[in-house]
């Protein structure tokens, strides 16, 4: 068990140097303690290139150090070999992210890390990835370091000057990213209500699916709900005569992307069935004594109400007709219920969310009551009467956050995130300082990006476009935020001397990337 035997397969070049790089494969066999980053190189000249080059990789997001990815070197010039070629030389980020490629022959090379996902050292679409934005010229030098040799704890003994060897480059910065590019598919459709019908895709898309109807009236007319990013699609069907058949056959055409990530224009046929559960005895008697189905109806009430939110109202299916006098929201005055003034908004484009906002008085006691047959859905449902009593918040109950971000950059974008590094609040910044109100007392961390697009969001890299995810810093401290109180901080982002370092209670050592737009 001390013998550890290689065979080569493959033909070697002539005066070359290679390295087999075994990185925490060997262990002991008592312990299982790893021969950390074990590599092991020999040449088949009279040489042995020496050189090295060293940095840390970071996620491009988060600022985490990335640990278990390949970071490689390949020789300047042959900008396709990083999807073509393996690495010339290679190795593995630590625990702590850092990298440090051995065995170098002199010459200029382009970096780049690869989170592998098939091991073949080549990159494909859909793996995370970093590059550097220079290329490097390995190189080393004797310099001299003072040596300290103590007596003791506090007694010098002798001071001599020791010469090393300095590998460069060793302070190279990569940061892992995904690129935007994801293959587009249709994932599933559905008919879970006779009334209505559902098609997800994997992900966002620009353009809707074109519809055509196969064993129904073509003229046939739908009505659409779908999410902002159009990859969660459900039609409505307003016919009787329609939706009552058990099977409805259609053809979309929609985009799809093939191998090499094109999108082009998917023709398939949907044959959505709907399967009738059997009908429970108190729905049937629902139904018997109305003569219509119910209306559901649902509301974000709970005990308290935040001061700068608004009451939402959500239906589950299409409203036809709206009767306003028969939602109110009150006031408890002492005995008394005080009409209150609301302003009134449709959130989506079938009539199923609406928001009622304003200007809430703090620590009152208020009922929203909506009368029965307030809304009446395009299939004649009506609601149930709902009442709702909370209360409203105080200012005392919240926190609140002036951050005042110098130089003042018109570009950057502040992110007050919790501990688990999920978003709060977000302000483009401003000149005068970013105040952010409301905020409930705990502990906060303050992130910014770069929106170098000012579309007002994070966004990634591409590496065909040689384009760098958008810079990600952290506020160094964790703010702690108490009720009744504002707290004024400072930033001054170029006065650290390393500007990715994070608050250490959010660093997060992980084997692979979280890259993904804020979200």
């Amino acid at each position: 068990g001390k013998v550890l035997t290689v065979t080569l397969e493959d033909d070697l070049n002539d005066s070359t140097t290679y390295s087999l790089f075994f990185g925490n494969a060997i262990v002991d066999l008592n312990e299982k303690n790893p021969l950390t980053n074990y590599q092991f190189a020999f040449s088949t000249g009279n040489q042995i290139d020496t050189l090295r080059a060293s940095g840390r990789l970071y996620d491009a997001w988060t600022l985490d150090p990335v640990q278990g990815i390949f970071v490689g070197l390949h020789a300047i010039g042959n900008d396709s070999a990083f999807y073509k070629d393996p690495f010339v030389r290679v190795t593995k980020t630590d625990e702590d992210g850092h990298f440090s490629i051995r065995n170098i022959k002199s010459g200029e090379y382009s970096v780049y890390a690869l989170a592998d996902a098939n091991r073949d050292l080549i990159y494909q679409p859909g793996e995370a990835i970093a590059f550097y934005p220079a290329s490097v010229s390995p190189n080393a030098e004797v310099t001299e370091k003072q040596d300290t040799v103590w007596k003791d704890s506090v007694t010098v003994d002798t001071v001599r000057m020791a010469k090393i060897v300095k590998f460069s480059p060793d302070t190279l910065e990569l940061h892992l990213f995904k690129e935007s590019k994801k293959r587009q598919y249709l994932v599933k459709s559905e008919r879970k209500d006779p009334r209505n019908f559902s098609v997800y895709f994997n992900r966002p898309s620009d353009l809707l699916p074109e519809l055509r109807a196969l064993n129904f009236d073509a003229s046939a007319r739908f009505l659409l709900s779908s999410n902002a990013t159009l990859d969660s699609l459900t039609w409505w069907i307003p016919d009787s005569a329609i939706y009552q058949q058990d099977t409805l056959q259609l053809s979309i055409r929609y985009q799809k992307t093939d191998s090499l990530y094109t999108l082009y224009s998917q023709l398939d046929t949907l044959s959505l069935v709907y399967r009738r559960p059997a009908a429970s005895k108190g729905s049937l008697q629902s139904i018997r004594k109305t003569g219509r189905n119910e209306l559901g109806i649902t509301t974000n009430l709970g005990a308290s109400q935040d001061l700068n939110a608004a009451v939402r109202i959500s239906l589950n299916q299409p409203v036809s007709r709206i009767d306003s006098a028969l939602v109110r929201l009150n006031m408890k005055k002492d005995s008394l219920m005080l009409p209150v003034e609301f302003s009134w908004k449709m959130l989506d484009s079938v009539g199923m969310v609406y928001q009622l906002s304003t200007a809430w008085k703090e620590g009152e006691s208020y009922e929203l009551h909506v009368d029965s047959a307030a809304f009446t859905s395009m299939y004649g449902a009506v609601n149930k009467v709902l009442k709702a009593p909370f209360k409203t918040k105080t200012s005392e109950d919240y926190s609140t956050l002036k951050m005042l971000v110098s130089p003042f950059d018109s570009l950057i974008v502040l992110q007050v995130i919790d501990a688990k590094e999920s978003m709060v609040q977000q302000q483009a910044a401003q000149a005068v300082g970013n105040r952010f109100e409301y905020l409930k007392p705990g502990d906060y961390f303050v992130k910014m990006f770069v929106d170098a697009n000012r579309n007002g969001k994070w966004d990634t890299g591409e590496f065909h476009q040689r384009r760098f995810p958008e810079k990600v810093l952290y506020f160094s401290k964790k703010l702690t935020l108490k009720a009744n109180w504002e707290l004024e901080e400072q930033w001054d982002y170029r006065a650290t001397s390393n500007p990715y370092a994070k608050p250490e209670d959010l660093v997060k050592k992980k084997k692979t990337s979280q890259t993904t737009p804020a979200r």
